[in-house]
């Protein structure tokens, strides 16, 4: 297949255009404000909710139910990216769980206090579903395009991902605002939120098919022959044989698993922090997280102008160490402006990290495997256990301190973690090693 072919680009980018609305509406905005105003005990403003039986406060809850849905998509992703790359059916399991997420985020216009429990395990099924294509589709990364434009074409995916959930984003606000304008009663305060929900699953399902229609499905024209799930995994144990002969890209690993659990952390709580711990007004929030989307959009190439020029590691040390810098300010935070001002630092350096990692393992891999997925699915269960073990770190901390400013002390130590290990990635060595798993691949 022709690299660098502007239709597949485009839509492969245009991706992150429909799925980034979960990200901004159901991870980080409208879904926790929402959610924590549900679980909120009307009569008694008690926090706590019953979830199977167990008693917990709603803001663990939340914390551990994206544990949980990382945790599962973690087990399950090596092994249906292998079956993928053998059948060379990756756009079809995209597409799967594309599905998943979007349809769950649809269920979720039915959320009120009475189907609390089931909504939960929508939002579970719906992070499955964001996380599960998220591996395939990063894995056309070094399939579409040739390893000079990896970060470029990275940052602009994300940056379109930014700019087509603000846009949905500010739909969303203006119904919640202005409800009357929708011909929506303004006493009927549950109904715009899950309106919100419904649109998210909407533009999710509808835009995807633009990135469907245009990315090649069999991009190898392989011809799999009997069962796909054995053959899947002996495909794992093959890529696991040539991984193991990569150490600059396990060191690169270990690194991402540190600094990945503080990113992503800070990003799937920052919500909920800013309600509990600062108890800031519903409009502070959204601002701040507008402001986040926004700033992002050029970090996410600014940080990839920086890697062109001083490569990649050393652009993603910038971007660590700032992390480090913005949980010790979160620490200290006391007030509206200064919540401002920090998310204003996190939009620099969130689309860089975010986008400079991506494509800087996509340049680790062999540039000879076609098993692309199964390569990626490495990278995405670093990711998700990271998620899982930062998200319940986080949470066990609170529950047991009683306060989250403690578990924004926990996230440093992470990041401090990433930054030695990254610290001690050769690219040279990183290259000499992909030449020499060339040579046993060819061989």
């Amino acid at each position: 297949m022709q690299k660098n072919n502007p239709k597949i680009t485009n839509a492969w980018c245009f991706y992150d255009w429909a799925n980034s609305v979960y990200s901004l509406v159901i991870t980080s905005t409208i879904f926790p404000i929402y959610y924590s105003a549900v679980a909120t005990n009307p009569e008694t403003q008690s926090t706590i909710v019953n979830f199977f039986g167990f008693e917990l406060e709603s803001s663990v809850l939340f914390s551990y139910a994206v544990s949980g849905a990382f945790l599962i998509i973690a087990l399950l992703s090596p092994f249906l990216t292998a079956i993928a790359d053998y059948s060379g059916r990756k756009k079809l399991f995209m597409q799967l769980f594309c599905y998943l997420g979007s349809l769950s985020c649809v269920g979720l216009f039915f959320f009120t206090r009475d189907t609390f429990t089931v909504s939960v395990i929508l939002f579970v099924l719906a992070s499955i579903g964001f996380s599960g294509s998220i591996v395939f589709y990063n894995a056309y990364l070094p399939e579409i395009a040739t390893e000079d434009q990896f970060d470029k074409l990275s940052a602009r995916g994300f940056s379109m991902g930014y700019v087509g959930s603000v846009l949905l984003l500010i739909f969303n606000l203006a119904m919640i605002q202005q409800p009357e304008w929708f011909g929506i009663a303004s006493d009927n305060k549950s109904l715009p939120p899950r309106i919100a929900f419904l649109t998210t699953g909407l533009w999710w399902f509808g835009f995807a098919q633009y990135s469907f229609y245009h990315l090649p499905g069999n991009v190898y024209n392989r011809k799999p022959k009997g069962s796909w799930v054995l053959n899947g995994f002996k495909e794992l144990k093959k890529v696991w044989s040539q991984v193991k002969q990569l150490p600059m890209l396990k060191r690169f690993l270990l690194a991402f698993f540190f600094y990945n659990m503080g990113v992503q952390t800070v990003m799937y709580v920052a919500t909920i922090f800013g309600i509990e711990e600062l108890e800031l007004e519903d409009s502070a929030l959204i601002l701040t997280i507008l402001i986040i989307q926004l700033v992002a959009i050029a970090g996410a190439y600014g940080f990839a102008v920086l890697s062109g020029k001083y490569g990649n590691i050393r652009a993603l040390i910038v971007a660590v160490i700032t992390w480090i810098g913005i949980c010790i300010g979160a620490y200290f935070i006391r007030g509206e402006f200064d919540f401002y001002v920090l998310a204003a630092i996190v939009g620099s350096v969130m689309g860089g990290v975010q986008s400079l990692s991506r494509s800087t393992y996509s340049k680790l891999i062999p540039a000879t495997t076609i098993d692309h997925a199964s390569f990626f699915s490495f990278y995405d269960v670093t990711e998700k256990v990271s998620i899982v073990l930062g998200t319940l770190a986080y949470g066990l901390v609170a529950q047991l301190t009683g306060s989250m400013r403690n578990s924004i002390l926990a996230l440093i130590i992470f990041f401090a973690l990433g930054l030695i290990f990254l610290s001690m990635v050769r690219w040279k060595k990183a290259i000499g090693a992909e030449q020499e798993v060339k040579a046993n691949v060819a061989s």
